[in-house]
């Protein structure tokens, strides 16, 4: 926890004691479905939790921000930038049903009015987003053609609706075909070797009819 204070020290005792359960809610829940690879679940705060908050530096979502986390798996980075953002909505997806339920159970543990989550194909979402978030489901082009047409005309946050993506290592030729994509170094926030060479990826998409 003493990470997630460090890099944000105004929460709420709302959001503290939210943070602190992760732990103990994630690790039951790992005894039970492998939701988190077993040597990472001792370091959930870092590799997962600090991780997701990544995209908090890189966009502090306005009240009334409707976020999609795609591939969403145990909830990440949903789960963790829902507690960050109380006014903003998130509709977490993953296709694997068991995962999802994880998810539910957090949720309703933590008592996350802002989140959704469901057992869903990115494809068949319906719905327009301001942002579509997610961990390295796969690679750029093919996530785009995912989403390509579920993001809102309407603009309200001070970066433009799109993607926000983490990922790590060398993107240059997976967002060759994407010269607005811009990339932000973790490392500039957060301090460790885990966050290296992890970025958050914003790339701007329009709205289509």
């Amino acid at each position: 926890m003493e990470f997630i204070l460090k890099y944000f020290p105004n929460l709420t005792d709302v959001q503290k004691n939210q943070f602190v359960q992760l732990e103990a809610l994630y690790q039951d829940w790992n005894s039970k479905i492998n939701v988190i690879s077993r040597k990472d679940i001792d370091e959930l705060y870092v590799k997962h939790v600090l991780h997701s908050l990544a995209i908090a530096k890189i966009q502090k979502f306005e009240p009334g921000t409707y976020v999609l986390d795609v591939g969403t798996g145990g909830g990440f980075p949903g789960i963790p930038l829902a507690i960050l953002f109380p006014e903003t909505r998130f509709y977490l997806i993953d296709v694997i049903l068991k995962k999802i339920n994880v998810v539910k159970a957090v949720a309703e543990a933590l008592d996350l009015k802002n989140v959704k989550a469901e057992q869903m194909r990115a494809e068949n979402v319906k719905g327009d987003f301001d942002f579509i978030v997610s961990r390295a489901v796969t690679n750029m082009p093919d996530f785009v053609s995912w989403i390509k047409d579920k993001i809102k005309k309407q603009q309200k946050n001070e970066l433009k609706n799109g993607i926000l993506y983490l990922k790590g290592g060398d993107l240059t030729e997976e967002l060759a075909a994407f010269p607005n994509a811009k990339e932000y170094n973790i490392a500039d926030f957060f301090e460790g070797e885990f966050f290296e060479t992890k970025k958050v990826v914003h790339l701007p998409l329009k709205f289509k009819n």
